[in-house]
């Protein structure tokens, strides 16, 4: 009879309880994926088993999830502690103070209403603790009716941190192309740390402008190796990329880890708000290999500079797949956006004929295939009739997989010298 009576204040409980229903689910957000330290760095790291070395009081560690709909969710932190701790948890205008008596602990925040679909924060910062750090916290529980709740779980911590590469694939002529001219601009403010403004694309690889730290920013060209492998040393003599030609003060080596292949770049100053030019020839040299030369623009100082010019072995191509993209290389800058313009692209066909390009369709990488971000976004600007890529900062308006932008076609072609580009 007892245990008749245990069983059904137990249902009872379930079905009566402010906090669960018959649809709730618990979402287990992990920090490890989802969170990033967004003041005083130092103070708190992010691993692959969530918060930890969090000493700081002024460290402020912030997680990302998208709720689909309007809601009402209860919010729990888990996670462990070696001492007593009080912390500190922000979500949705409110904040909630949380004590820890150390060792495990899975403590209720609060009830809240979510009004709209969107990203939300959930806050974390430290008021007291008595041991070395306030406490690791791994995961929060979210529990909520929301069947489309976005986060990262079943996915790859570091490529989902990094956020969504995102890509504009331009439509090319039917001609033989030879050459592609492209014009981008960094609007101010975006040139964050860890971004790949990569401006000419191609079947082989890839040419633009990076923002590497506080300190320095490169102009960058790669060219892949025919042979496939993630580790350079293994490439065979007969199958490396060669160094033809190298423009002033450019760095020539090798890289790996996505695909391999031969690498140049130019550390050089480049400006937010400054539009800079790219110019790419890609030509077979009619021994079966395939020359790429790529030259930039340098506003700054009014002309052009080479890159560098390299032969790729068992090729025989001229330009395809012309494509530019936006990326952030760094995890710890995931939660920071940033957009690029490109504008007044140029085919040059092989009899040297200019061809303006006005289409472009938009792409994406894995991470947003996957559904575990949602802040990827592409399209055209018609105060400046360019093309624009954005991602990363956890916006909620993407765009579409496929969709096809237009712009309008330029009359007139870039005025170049290419004599004079041969003998820089």
């Amino acid at each position: 009879m007892k245990s008749t009576l245990f069983i059904l204040t137990l249902v009872s409980f379930f079905y009566t309880s402010p906090f669960v229903t018959a649809q709730t689910k618990i979402h287990e957000v992990n920090l490890s994926g989802n969170s990033y330290v967004t003041e005083q760095r130092e103070g708190a790291n992010i691993t692959e088993k969530g918060l930890s070395n969090w000493t700081e009081e002024s460290s402020l560690i912030q997680t990302y999830v998208y709720f689909s709909k309007p809601q009402t969710i209860s919010l729990y932190v888990k996670g462990v502690s070696e001492e007593k701790a009080v912390i500190l948890v922000k979500f949705n205008k409110k904040q909630k103070k949380i004590k820890i008596d150390g060792g495990k602990f899975e403590s209720l925040v609060g009830k809240y209403k979510i009004e709209s679909p969107g990203y939300y924060a959930i806050g974390l910062q430290g008021i007291e603790r008595k041991g070395k750090v306030f406490a690791d916290v791994s995961s929060f529980l979210i529990h909520s009716e929301d069947d489309h709740l976005v986060y990262v779980h079943d996915f790859t911590d570091y490529w989902a941190r990094r956020g969504p590469s995102v890509h504009l694939n331009f439509k090319m002529p039917k001609d033989t192309i030879e050459w592609f001219y492209n014009e981008v601009t960094v609007p101010e403010g975006n040139d964050v740390i860890g971004s790949y403004y990569m401006a000419n694309g191609f079947g082989e690889g890839y040419f633009g402008m990076q923002c590497n730290s506080s300190k320095e920013r490169r102009i960058l060209f790669s060219v892949w190796s025919p042979f496939n492998t993630e580790d350079p040393k293994l490439i065979p003599d007969s199958l490396k990329i060669k160094m033809l030609r190298k423009g002033e003060g450019v760095y020539i080596g090798e890289f790996g880890n996505e695909g391999s292949g031969g690498q140049s770049f130019l550390r050089y100053n480049w400006k937010a708000g400054n539009t800079y030019k790219f110019l790419t020839q890609i030509k077979p040299d009619g021994k079966g290999c395939t020359i790429y030369t790529s030259y930039f623009f340098a506003s700054d100082e009014n002309r052009w500079r080479l890159i560098a010019s390299f032969l790729r072995p068992q090729t025989d191509v001229y330009y395809t797949r012309a494509h530019s993209f936006l990326e952030n290389f760094i995890p710890e800058q995931g939660y920071l956006s940033r957009q690029v313009y490109f504008g007044n692209q140029w085919y040059k066909t092989k009899d040297g004929r200019w061809i303006s390009n006005n289409s472009a369709s938009f792409s994406h990488d894995a991470t947003a295939k996957a559904g575990v971000r949602l802040d990827y976004q592409g399209g055209y600007d018609k105060s400046n009739n360019s093309f624009y890529l954005r991602n990363c900062g956890f916006f909620s308006q993407s765009t579409k997989f496929g969709t096809i932008f237009q712009r309008n076609e330029e009359s007139d072609h870039p005025e170049i010298d290419f004599v004079n580009l041969e003998n820089l």
